[in-house]
């Protein structure tokens, strides 16, 4: 994407630093603050035999997009959708589709999962030898791109395609499974990536996903996330989806 305005994020007048140059301190984040919470469930813990109907309450809970967890086995050692399931469950809702591609080689299955209606691509940074490149193939199949970082992967692996970049994918647990625990030591880097985007001015979403519920939202949202992407914490919620998406979403907007 373009970078944004500087001077409308920042204030007329203000110096503002060369892009990609991470200050020593952490610095204010008004352009966090300007873009809003959303709320982006996986479909991991939904009933797999009723997937329309699943996405169907996810919509009518309020939710801002779906996110579809793309496994191969491979680069994780799980299994589970392909593009032909997310096209079925297309027409039946409109909230946008996101696709987290935890695969390997993702570059051959780019046009399925656009073809399928997916408007974001998430691809891992350490999923393929050609970032620059395979941001640049979503892009041109008239998606939007993201990049997704593992807990043990450093900021340092997106410095230079954020230009590329729709949104910024920090993983708060290892990928492959639902339900895991939240890793409170990947903060600072959400904080790390937040400031990078910021400072290069560019327009672009800070993501989490891992872990991401009631008790954990605050510190990921205080650390610079806009989009949450929450899967058990939601479906385990005994009041139902709608209470879990609306409460999230509160939490969220009094951490900033």
């Amino acid at each position: 994407m373009a970078p944004g305005a500087a001077d409308e994020k920042a204030g007329a007048g203000e110096d503002q630093p060369d892009r990609g140059v991470l200050p020593s301190e952490p610095v204010a984040s008004p352009a966090a603050a300007e873009r809003p919470i959303e709320v982006a469930p996986s479909v991991l813990p939904a009933d797999f035999s009723r997937l329309g109907d699943e996405v169907i309450a996810l919509e009518k809970a309020g939710v801002d997009r779906i996110q579809w967890d793309v496994m191969d086995g491979r680069f994780v050692p799980n299994l589970t959708f392909g593009p032909d399931v997310i096209a079925s469950c297309r027409s039946r809702v409109s909230v946008p589709f996101e696709a987290h591609l935890m695969v390997e080689q993702p570059d051959e299955l780019l046009p399925r999962y656009v073809e399928a209606g997916c408007r974001l691509l998430i691809v891992h940074a350490e999923s393929t030898l050609h970032l620059h490149r395979t941001l640049g193939r979503v892009r041109e199949l008239g998606a939007d791109a993201g990049v997704a970082l593992n807990p043990a992967t450093p900021v340092d692996a997106v410095a230079h395609v954020l230009d590329l970049c729709s949104l910024v994918l920090v993983m708060t647990v290892n990928p492959g499974f639902g339900g895991q625990d939240y890793i409170a030591t990947m903060e600072p880097k959400v904080t790390a990536v937040r400031r990078m985007i910021v400072q290069g001015g560019w327009d672009c979403d800070l993501e989490v996903d891992g872990g991401i519920g009631p008790s954990t939202v605050r510190g990921a949202v205080g650390a610079g996330a806009n989009v949450l992407v929450a899967g058990s914490a939601l479906y385990r919620d005994p009041l139902g989806l709608e209470h879990a998406v609306t409460e999230l979403r509160d939490l969220a907007s009094r951490s900033r």
